[in-house]
Order: structure tokens, then sequence, then C-alpha cells
């Protein structure tokens, strides 16, 4: 996942904190729920666009849908830790996103796991690919 040639812009910061139920009997974070935390974050970072899923499916009839994620673990979060996940756009395609996450301790800023993201739009009946609409293009340029 090393992208040091991609520019860096200031990313969309999404916070929580790590309860009982992301933990496994030890106390540290199950490593499933990274991608539960990732899935949030892109969420939230979406809806801050203004991009409601519920709505883009039903009034358009368009999905994003997972199609590729690689992660690096690079350190454990543990119970009550106190998480930033943050989510990079690096590409907005025909029908694909292109995105960089990452999951920081707040407390000392230690990444603890980072994701490369490749999500598509899909249309909600056929679940074939379909085109990003333009208007979510130009909110994702204009973040960037």
């Amino acid at each position: 996942m090393d992208n040091d040639s991609e520019p860096m812009r200031e990313p969309f910061v999404w916070q929580l904190r790590v309860y009982w139920e992301d933990t496994d009997a030890g106390g540290v974070v199950y490593h499933a729920r990274y991608l539960n935390f990732f899935e949030r974050a892109r969420t939230e970072w979406l809806r801050s666009l203004g991009v409601d899923q519920a709505a883009l499916a039903q009034e358009q009839g368009l999905l994003f849908m997972i199609r590729r994620i690689e992660v690096d673990f690079h350190r454990p979060a543990r119970l009550d830790d106190e998480l930033s996940v943050s989510v990079h756009s690096l590409e907005a395609g025909g029908s694909r996103l292109h995105l960089r996450q990452e999951i920081l301790n707040r407390r000392d800023g230690t990444p603890l796991a980072e994701a490369a993201v490749t999500a598509a739009t899909l249309d909600a009946r056929s679940l074939k690919p379909a085109r990003i609409p333009d208007w979510i293009r130009a909110e994702i340029e204009h973040a960037e």
C-alpha cells in the first residue's frame, strides 16, 4: 500500500471508541471489526458530501459496493481506545472509486491499520456497473 507518489489531500476523519463488542477475549479489536470501522467512515464521508445512500438506491437505483479491499494491520487497537478513521479519495473513475483509509490511535497518532479500497457503483436491480452520477463526482472532486 505504498502510495508515496500520490499528493496527500486533507482527509475526511471520523472518530470512534472501541467497545467490548469490538474485541476478542483479550480486549484486542477482532480483525474483522476494522472492516466495520472503515465502512462506517466511508458512509459518513459520503454523507458529508451530501450522498444519502438509501435515497440513492431508492430514487436513482444505484448502490456503492466494495469490489476490493486490501488491509495492512500495523498495531492492535484495544478496549476503550479512541480511534480516528480517515478516508482519502484518490480517484473517481467512470464507475469506481479508489480510496485509501487509515485508522490511527487518537491518543498518540499511532497507525493501527490502513486499507486500499475500490468501490464500484452498481445498478441496484441488475448489480451491473453503472456510472457514478456527475453530481457525486463533482462533490468528491470539490472535497479534494
